[in-house]
């Protein structure tokens, strides 16, 4: 029984299960949720090592946008935008959900290039974008430095008026008390350690917890998903990388926005209780450890100070990293494996956070019909073998 205290029960896993999905932060979550309220699969349970978002979803910086370059990449992050948009209403819960808008700063003709020519494919797509001038990036953000003596003078920046943030553990903690009333099993506690697979299909998964048995299996593990399909005998093209981010000390609202540079790397918004909350890029090497470089971290604190002079005094209050999972084009990996019955959904590298409503509705679609999702399809894992690839390295490569 689920005590009236608690959002959702803390079941033992049942002998067999259709669908186990391995990974109960953000995008399993949100699979299975959909997978209850859009195609009414309710026999189903999430499996996780730790606690219910315990990893990336309680590691990242919260910042949702959709102004992504590509056709393939826009329908897809759009998609979870405008999910995001109704999402509040359709959980029943806060998510504290603010549209504050996204700025990418531009510091070069090259960036301001770059960044004329994501607004104009932006917009082709239906996805809303700006190019502000520096005197309206001023007004826009009036902390941030446009001094023309700056080290890197802003030259310009794209705004998505849309974009913004959302409370991580409200998401979370949402979307479970959501799957929980379908009557699907959230096992915390229980690490996958192998698969039971008999004439290439998955048959059922072996735990920490004992044999469950299953229809179908989809991983929704982040940074550990190339460890986990391992175990099943593939070889993912994912790299996994700690992802470092931090916090301030309280502050009084400064920061209405969220403003990101590529050029100096860092992006900072102003948390709902008052932290600034920053991140910058990957650390460069390879690594499950939830921890990274304190050069990142220096370099980070040096960028934002360039960005804003009104911070110099502001002391940090604390650092962590996630396990990120970078694939060599950017972008995700949807759908199925070579492995009968087994799915994946993996890749996002440093744009899980924004993408979960929206990786979560295409997901459970392709596990329910057993194929992609259209706006899945072009993610699936045989474009590395076709060389269709999506190259989003220019629209994820501040790590956001």
């Amino acid at each position: 029984m689920t005590h009236p205290d608690f959002l959702w029960r803390n079941p033992d896993p049942r002998p067999a299960y259709d669908v186990v999905i391995v990974g109960g932060g953000g995008h399993g979550l949100a699979t299975a949720y959909y997978l209850a309220k859009n195609h009414g699969i309710t026999n189903v349970a999430v499996l996780e090592r730790g606690w219910l978002a315990g990893g990336n979803m309680a590691r990242n910086t919260t910042i949702i946008r959709s102004n992504y370059l590509w056709d393939e990449s826009a329908a897809i992050y759009e998609h979870s935008l405008k999910l995001w948009e109704g999402l509040s209403a359709e959980l029943d819960y806060d998510l504290q959900f603010s549209q504050r808008g996204v700025l990418n700063l531009a510091h070069s003709p090259g960036d301001v290039r770059e960044g004329r020519r994501r607004v104009n494919a932006n917009r082709l797509n239906g996805v809303d974008a700006e190019w502000l001038s520096p005197d309206e990036v001023k007004k826009f953000c009036p902390v941030v430095n446009v001094s023309s003596g700056a080290r890197y003078p802003v030259m310009g920046a794209t705004l998505q008026r849309r974009g913004g943030i959302a409370k991580h553990d409200h998401v979370a903690w949402a979307l479970a008390r959501k799957a929980d009333a379908y009557g699907i099993d959230l096992i915390q506690g229980c690490e996958v350690t192998g698969f039971e697979i008999l004439k290439n299909r998955v048959m059922a998964v072996q735990t920490s917890r004992g044999r469950i048995a299953a229809g179908k299996v989809a991983l929704a593990a982040a940074g550990h998903t190339s460890v986990l399909a391992a175990q099943a005998g593939i070889r993912l093209p994912l790299q996994s990388h700690p992802l470092q981010a931090l916090v301030s000390e309280l502050l009084e609202p400064v920061l209405d926005c969220v403003v990101m540079s590529n050029a100096v790397h860092v992006y900072v918004s102003q948390a709902h209780k008052g932290e600034l909350v920053m991140g910058a890029g990957i650390d460069a090497y390879n690594s499950y450890g939830q921890r990274g470089d304190f050069q990142v971290i220096e370099a980070q604190m040096a960028a934002a100070l360039e960005l804003f002079p009104v911070f110099n005094r502001v002391r940090v209050l604390r650092t962590w990293a996630g396990i990120v999972d970078v694939s060599p084009d950017a972008s995700p990996v949807i759908g199925r494996t070579p492995v009968d019955g087994l799915y994946v959904n993996a890749g996002w590298g440093t744009g899980g956070f924004k993408a979960t409503p929206g990786s979560g509705w295409v997901y459970a679609h392709t596990i329910a019909h057993e194929r992609p999702h259209p706006l899945a399809e072009p993610f699936a894992l045989e474009r590395f073998t076709t060389g269709a690839l999506i190259d989003e390295h220019g629209a994820a490569a501040v790590a956001h």
